[in-house]
């Protein structure tokens, strides 16, 4: 027998049948005519070359052929209605799985303590993979699956083929150690230009401050250039640098070091904080689980601070 040529509407037929052992109580449960189960009855007994179903005084009684069949068909319609058809859930309460964010340092600062907070009560077994990636790669992770969720600035996955969702808009600060008696807390363009500055270019990137100074023709005095954000709490103290950061950063560090804000003759371009996520994940439940919580956890309105 070629599967192909079964018709697996026929093994709903013949389930219902093996229960019911009656063709018009059979036609009433799956919703055809008497005729229509009739014709289908009778494509069976073609298939397996078998009467299958006897009429007797009370009630259609199965062949042996029909019982040897009845509980293997039963466990192919059960296995199709609850495993196939059934549409997917998720339960945070009682999942155990790993979901892995891209996110820089900044991220992991700003966006996890509170999704964590929100796990311990919600999803108990749920753990978090945070990863940073250069910002050509991470559109890679997501189409492979290698990444659930991106979270930050992403410029470049703001293109077809990927969902966004925003979280909020930030924007930068001008910050150094606050006994940093070379920094003034009020600065001319000439003094911040000149000044000592410590960059922070997570993976080599470039980010919205650097093209925002290029554009103008502005060049800084990079005395250090790092890779980690929060490297700042270690290098500030006690030295004459500053250092031009996301406001986010800002705040942290300032929670755990003292720190001079300065004052700059000019505006500061905005960032747009967003979650980005694969169009093949936008209808699983899982991850429209997770991006859901980032958004509750991290959505800011505006001019609202990160609160830590």
């Amino acid at each position: 027998m070629d599967i192909r040529s079964v018709d697996l509407n026929l093994l709903v037929v013949f389930d219902a049948m093996a229960r019911l052992r009656s063709v018009n109580k059979t036609a009433e449960e799956i919703a055809l005519s008497q005729s229509a189960t009739s014709g289908a009855l009778a494509r069976l007994r073609e298939v397996f070359d078998d009467p299958l179903f006897v009429r007797t005084a009370s009630q259609m009684e199965p062949t042996p052929r029909a019982l040897e069949l009845a509980p293997v068909v039963h466990r192919v319609v059960q296995t199709i209605r609850s495993e196939i058809l059934q549409q997917p859930g998720f339960d945070p309460a009682r999942a155990e799985r790993s979901f892995t964010i891209l996110t820089p340092d900044i991220g992991e600062v700003a966006f996890l303590p509170g999704v964590l907070r929100r796990l311990r009560m919600e999803a108990p077994h749920v753990r978090l993979l945070a990863v940073s990636k250069p910002r050509a790669a991470a559109a890679d992770a997501l189409e492979k699956g290698e990444a659930d969720l991106a979270v930050g600035f992403f410029p470049d996955l703001q293109k077809a083929g990927y969902f966004q969702q925003a979280l909020f808009n930030s924007s930068y600060a001008c910050i150094a150690c606050a006994r940093n008696a070379s920094a003034a807390s009020r600065m001319t363009l000439r003094q911040y230009l000149a000044a000592q500055h410590i960059v922070v270019r997570p993976d080599g990137r470039e980010h919205l401050l650097d093209r925002h100074l290029d554009d103008k023709g502005w060049r800084r005095h990079v005395t250090l250039e790092i890779s980690h954000f929060m490297s700042l709490v270690a290098l500030l103290p006690g030295s004459d640098l500053i250092a031009t950061v996301p406001q986010d950063i800002a705040t942290a560090v300032g929670h755990l070091i003292a720190l001079k804000h300065i004052t700059l003759p000019f505006r500061m371009p905005r960032l747009q904080v967003q979650q980005y996520w694969h169009r093949r994940m936008q209808n699983d439940p899982a991850n429209r689980w997770l991006r859901g919580l980032f958004y509750e956890v991290n959505r800011r309105d505006a001019g609202e601070q990160l609160r830590l």
